[in-house]
Parts: structure tokens; sequence; C-alpha cells
């Protein structure tokens, strides 16, 4: 199975400016990109606080919500509340026909997919801020070695780029 890290970050690296930072720094275009490539996976993985920003499954595809948090149940079909490993949770997906899955962060759970090696592909939109300070991509310990495959404007004021992960 194929899994794509897709993140936002500001022109000096961050994610956010602390851990409950609304994404609303950045243009309608990258939005449009995530809304596009999740949509098509079918699936996105991501952290409980980042899921909190949000605060209801995004439509149209399956939010998967990493936690420790026995409390957290769903009873919406389209979210599932998990303390499974990513290794477990991509054969979980597989055996559901899913062929990609979406990595949306934050830096803990990035940083759980890279140090077993289970990303394929870095998607950043870089856009025209910096925070000074915030939350990184991963957590400190992670060290990739990556292939530009592609680099374009998006919207107006942004960069799209992609990345293959070599293992």
């Amino acid at each position: 199975m194929k899994v794509s890290l897709l993140m936002a970050i500001t022109l000096d690296g961050k994610i956010a400016k602390y851990s409950d930072h609304l994404p609303d720094w950045t243009e309608k275009a990258d939005k449009k990109l995530f809304v596009e490539v999740t949509k098509k996976a079918g699936v996105m993985i991501m952290g409980s606080k980042t899921y909190d920003t949000f605060n209801k499954p995004l439509p149209g595809r399956k939010n998967i919500v990493m936690t420790r948090n026995k409390d957290r149940i769903s009873d919406h079909k389209d979210l599932l509340y998990t303390d499974e490993p990513p290794k477990k949770i991509l054969a979980n997906l597989k055996k559901e026909g899913f062929k990609e899955a979406i990595l949306i962060g934050g830096a803990i759970i990035n940083t759980l997919f890279a140090k077993e090696k289970l990303i394929d592909e870095i998607i950043v939109t870089i856009s025209p801020i910096i925070f000074g300070k915030g939350l990184s991509l991963f957590t400190p310990e992670i060290s990739m070695e990556l292939e530009l495959e592609k680099v374009e404007r998006l919207g107006k004021k942004s960069i799209y780029a992609k990345y293959k992960v070599r293992n």
C-alpha cells in the first residue's frame, strides 16, 4: 500500500505554531489540493490533535485517528479511532481494498510512520509565511533521503513539491 505524507509547511519548515493551531494560514489552492488528494485516496490517517482541529469527520473519505485514549469511540461510519501501530492500520486498510493512504499529521504520527519506513512520498505545500518557532514535519530523530519528483506553483503565493522517499 502506498503511503503519502501531505502537509502544508511554512517557509521555515513549520506545520503549526502549536499542537492545536488551525491550518488557517494556507491559501485556497492548498485547501483544494488537500481535498482532491485525500478524496482520491479515500482514506487519511492523523493523530488526535490534528483531528481535533477539524472536530468532525471530513466527508467523502475514511478518517482514521490514532489515539491512546480508549474513551474515544466513534459511531460514524467514516471515522475510526485506533491505538493500533502503523503497520497494522495499513494491513487493515489493504484488506478493505484501499490502495493508498494519506498521512496528514501531526509531527508525532508522521514520525511513527517514518521510523518504520512506511512513507513512500512526501507532498508539501510551502506557504510564504514564517512562524519562527513551532512544530516541524517530524520530531528531530528522523533522517530521510528524498528525491524531488515535481515542483510547481500552487495558487498565487504557494509552492507544491512532491518527493519520493528513498529508503
